[in-house]
């Protein structure tokens, strides 16, 4: 289809709103402009779906990812914006929409709104619950209808205050696929009950995500670090300048065996994933005048804490084309997830992986480096399963399924996340959810991450979607960006077959044969 008819296409596009086709006519003029230079070796493994640029665009003109130093923003306010310092609770709640519609990503909306209870505390003052809670709530409903889009990511916890527990609440009530959330766990901070009122949230709502927050801050520096879009990790006052990701499945594909697959061929394709990283990270710093915007100059972002992040996708299938295994029978007993020696092998990969991505400089990296991560996957991937997770429809009971993936956790500092699928039956005993959260994190999990059956929202990679939403797209579209990619995914990458366990009664073992 030529540009000029792609463009009438979208022009013409009943279904999306006037907002919708200027994002993708933006992407479309974008797209026609020369891609970035690199090598035949790359475009042609970029071509043949070895390695993915997450259709970041040709030209990168803005990060992927941007998280603003938001405390230093209203404790100083912006000249560019003409904001001064916030003084009071609703100063500082305004100051916050302001500066959201200023920070762009690779959706064109914020994937960041900040550590939401600590930026706010400070202005709590005397106020009382209720009114906390009448604000907040406006707040909440605001954030959903004018940014709407379900990579926006709040973060809050561990530490236990009004703030977090009042948008605990406001959350389940509203129960909004935007903004997406997380809540952050630390054994000697956070109290049982607070952790109960996340986990019973996530029997109501499927949201929040809940993150092992020592682990996560001890992979950062005293700066900090943010949770953005569905789970990804990256430093504070920085972020994501690009996102490539290695599809682990035809690396193996290509390989001849095991010795094969770490010795020549896996480091072949994390060699041209490098060159497609460098050739776009370099575009952005030197060529779209990002970094002389007003969020360099006003010390919001730092230039020199973007990183970015080499994603990673397909494990399963590559660990059972390793070992002759077909992936048309993912849940026979020597599958990954199923077997010690699959699962081990799994694990040898993320090690190796670890080690080219600890020890390869790049020009415009955190600390020289990029950050590995195990990649949620998009609505275009058929037949190849999300980052490290077990396929859909073939997930082992929830206490073999944590036990076959925690030892991959530390070695994705950017973000990892497997969704444990549970029956609906866990509603009536939300304790047994803190249980599996605690027993998970305390096991290696980076993040805990539950979808319940049959509940309205529902988890698609890492973010949110209403299944009435889902069920009519087709109709009427959506308000919401991320249900065109929901509604996609749901029809190619068999996300609706998760298999939703119960926590009791389905202990069986890890099958050794």
């Amino acid at each position: 289809m030529s540009l000029q008819n792609r463009i009438t296409h979208i022009i013409k596009d009943p279904h999306l709103s006037a907002k919708q086709k200027s994002h993708y006519l933006a992407l479309e003029a974008e797209n026609s402009l020369d891609y970035v230079e690199v090598s035949a070796q790359a475009l042609a493994a970029k071509q043949a779906g070895i390695i993915c640029d997450m259709f970041e665009g040709h030209a990168p003109f803005k990060p992927r990812y941007v998280l603003p130093d938001y405390a230093r923003y209203l404790s100083q306010g912006s000249d560019y914006l003409e904001m001064s310092p916030a003084q009071d609770f609703d100063d500082a709640l305004n100051a916050l929409m302001v500066l959201y519609h200023h920070v762009p990503s690779v959706t064109n909306i914020p994937v960041y709104l900040g550590q939401l209870d600590t930026l706010l505390m400070p202005f709590v003052s005397d106020m009382n619950e209720d009114a906390i809670y009448r604000k907040l709530t406006r707040f909440w409903i605001l954030l959903d209808r004018t940014l709407p889009d379900a990579f926006m990511h709040v973060n809050i916890g561990p530490t236990d205050n009004i703030i977090c527990r009042t948008l605990l609440r406001i959350d389940a009530e509203l129960q909004q696929i935007a903004p997406n959330l997380t809540f952050m766990y630390d054994p000697l901070i956070t109290p049982d009950d607070l952790l109960l009122q996340a986990t019973n949230n996530i029997c109501l709502c499927n949201k929040p995500h809940i993150a092992n927050y020592p682990m996560h801050a001890n992979s950062f520096d005293e700066r900090g670090f943010g949770i953005v879009s569905c789970y990804n990790a990256l430093p504070l006052a920085g972020g994501a300048n690009t996102l490539v990701r290695l599809n682990l499945k035809q690396v193996a594909m290509q390989s001849s065996n095991i010795t094969d697959f770490f010795e020549r061929v896996l480091p072949y394709y994390c060699q041209l994933t490098y060159e497609l990283i460098e050739a776009r990270s370099a575009f952005l710093h030197q060529q779209s005048h990002f970094f002389d915007s007003f969020l360099v100059k006003e010390q919001l972002i730092e230039e020199s804490r973007f990183s970015p992040m080499f994603g990673i996708y397909g494990m399963a299938e590559a660990v059972n084309i390793l070992r002759g295994i077909s992936n048309d029978s993912h849940s026979t007993p020597k599958t990954y997830g199923h077997h010690q020696e699959a699962n081990a092998l799994g694990l040898n990969i993320s090690q190796a992986l670890d080690q080219i991505v600890t020890t390869t400089p790049v020009t415009y990296g955190f600390n020289q480096r990029a950050l590995l991560h195990s990649q949620s996957g998009i609505s275009l991937d058929i037949d190849v399963t999300p980052g490290v997770r077990i396929p859909n429809g073939f997930e082992p009971d929830p206490i073999s399924h944590i036990q076959a993936l925690a030892q991959h956790h530390q070695y994705y500092p950017a973000g990892i996340s497997d969704i444990l699928s549970l029956d609906e039956t866990i509603k009536a005993n939300p304790q047994a959810m803190m249980q599996l959260c605690k027993g998970a994190l305390s096991m290696g999990f980076r993040e805990f991450t539950a979808n319940v059956a049959n509940t309205e929202l529902m988890r698609v990679t890492g973010y949110m979607v209403k299944r009435s939403d889902l069920e009519k797209f087709s109709q009427c579209g959506s308000r919401t960006n991320t249900t065109g990619l929901a509604a996609e995914a749901a029809a190619n990458t068999g996300m609706m077959q998760r298999k939703a366990r119960v926590i009791a009664h389905e202990q069986a073992p890890i099958c050794y044969e």
